[in-house]
């Protein structure tokens, strides 16, 4: 069993950084410079980053995947994963939106929207990747 999570965990952390990086890196780059430009550091911190893809595609796995393939559901893949997404990406964006002089509420409404999105892929791949591995 612990074998098949850890399959189903490696293909749901590529899927995850595979679909992040092309959406932070080409498809809504300019679309970050533009409204958070003045906060970027100089360099990215790169074992924060990795933390937080480690942590959360543990979490997609517990909360989400694993419920899936326990009801044989892959739409419930995707309904837990989405929820998850908007929940944690929701409480980040508001939270800065409450508390980071000129954060830009556009940013908050996109970046809860691609956290849902990107969280119920990442969750259908987990799932998938679960049906394939028994």
């Amino acid at each position: 069993m612990m074998a098949q999570y850890a399959k189903i965990y490696v293909a749901a952390l590529v899927g995850f950084l595979a679909i992040d990086m092309l959406w932070l890196g080409v498809l809504a780059r300019g679309f970050y410079h533009r409204h958070l430009g003045f906060l970027f550091a100089d360099q990215v911190n790169w074992w924060a980053a990795f933390s937080f893809y480690l942590l959360f595609v543990a979490g997609v796995l517990v909360f989400a995947v694993a419920p899936a393939l326990q009801a044989g559901s892959l739409s419930r893949a995707l309904l837990l994963g989405g929820l998850l997404g908007l929940l944690t990406y929701g409480t980040y964006d508001l939270t800065n939106l409450a508390t980071v002089k000129s954060w830009p509420p556009v940013v908050t409404l996109v970046d809860m929207a691609w956290g849902t999105v990107l969280s119920a892929a990442v969750s259908g791949i987990g799932y998938l990747a679960g049906t394939w591995s028994r």
